[in-house]
């Protein structure tokens, strides 16, 4: 971190020669440093993170990030300078003994006016961009959907993450607008909270205001068993569990552990089938065998699975066709750049090949949902909070 900040400094001193200067950005750096080093080691994980935590992690990735980028023009510039001290001290033209130039103004204004887009970026991502919602539409085409749900439209939400939420008007639109998309059905594909269930309550009825004409499906996401806290007892951590999954009942959610439902239409049907969390490198608990009982291999099915990496790990190479799977988890990594048509780049993508959006192998489809909450970092940018919305058509399934 000193290294770091030495760069950084650098550039503006170089613009700013005041002495004050360097009062006030190592006064900044050190109190923002200083509180977000002091609220991670005081951290309580058996009570969760506190909103102080939230805020000065904010606050260290806003000033960090923008300090990265004047690292890399700083030290670039160093080694050119290297090199021209180089060149002097090989050559007769330089006697005085003083062979390294000083810094330019010029390179310095640069990096800082290239540091303020990240800075601008990050801010707005923690003010605005963690609530800046969007809907976003699919139509896909399966040859083996029943007549009877032909236009039949899903309504996608994951990754709630109640326990980060600061903004209940925001929060409330967004449901209403998951409502006003007048969807058959809606699915919820994990992690309603960071940790516990007690995360949730002040927003119950908020989210049990969720409606559709075929109901709530739901499955738990990583974050939903207490993984990620400290407990007293392994019996207080399955109370915590019980509690959550209770929760979701009482709000009227259908929350699916390795079972399956039915949707029929007109004597036509199209099966809901729900896992339990199964991530490369998490929890695995997810029984796909489990889940199928009861479920005839001719059945339309949808599967709804919170890590995607189960889907090619575990769905793919199953012998029966999941028509379309529904999972979350990634957040794009609630960082990243997204262009439709021109690019779509989020530093998830080395983790994950499927992180957000449609994607399609060997006949079967797969949404990864961006997330509807946070975690951890208090903001988004670039990858907005997102309510998927599916419609399937009977037709063509091309390539």
């Amino acid at each position: 971190m000193l290294l770091l900040d030495y760069y950084a400094f650098q550039s503006i001193k170089t613009l700013f020669k005041s002495n004050w200067t360097l009062f006030v950005y190592a006064a900044i750096s050190l109190l923002v440093f200083g509180n977000f080093f002091f609220q991670t080691i005081t951290a309580n994980r058996s009570e969760g993170l506190s909103s102080y935590f939230y805020t000065s992690f904010a606050l260290y990735v806003l000033i960090l990030v923008p300090k990265l980028v004047l690292l890399v023009f700083m030290f670039g510039e160093d080694i050119l300078r290297l090199f021209e001290a180089g060149v002097k001290y090989f050559s007769s033209s330089n006697s005085s003994g003083n062979y390294f130039s000083g810094r330019r103004k010029f390179i310095s204004q640069l990096a800082l006016g290239i540091a303020a887009l990240p800075f601008l970026s990050i801010l707005y991502g923690i003010t605005r961009g963690k609530y800046n919602f969007k809907v976003l539409h699919y139509t896909l085409n399966f040859e083996d959907l029943p007549d009877a749900f032909d236009g039949y439209k899903i309504t996608q939400i994951s990754d709630i993450h109640s326990g980060s939420f600061d903004d209940s008007p925001k929060v409330k639109y967004a449901v209403d607008l998951i409502n006003q998309q007048k969807s058959d059905v809606i699915m919820f594909t994990g992690d309603l909270v960071n940790n516990f269930h007690h995360e949730m309550i002040p927003w119950k009825t908020t989210f049990a205001s969720l409606k559709a004409r075929d109901g709530v499906f739901s499955v738990l996401g990583n974050h939903d068993y207490g993984d990620y806290s400290s407990w007293n007892s392994k019996e207080e951590k399955a109370a915590n569990l019980e509690a959550l999954i209770n929760l979701q009942r009482e709000m009227g959610w259908d929350l699916l552990l390795n079972e399956n439902r039915f949707i029929e239409r007109k004597g036509q049907r199209l099966a809901v089938i729900g896992v339990e969390n199964w991530g490369k490198g998490f929890k695995k608990v997810g029984d796909l065998k489990k889940a199928f009982a009861g479920v005839d291999s001719n059945d339309f099915k949808i599967l709804l699975s919170h890590d995607p990496s189960h889907w090619e790990q575990k769905v793919i190479p199953d012998k029966e066709k999941f028509h379309l799977t529904l999972s979350g988890h990634t957040h794009g990594m609630q960082f990243g750049i997204e262009i439709p048509g021109l690019v779509k780049w989020s530093p998830i993508k080395w983790r994950y090949k499927q992180w957000a959006g449609i994607y399609k192998k060997e006949g079967q489809y797969i949404n990864v949902n961006r997330g509807f909450g946070y975690l951890a970092f208090p903001g988004r940018v670039g990858i907005w909070p997102e309510i998927t919305v599916i419609t399937l058509k009977k037709g063509l399934n091309v390539a």
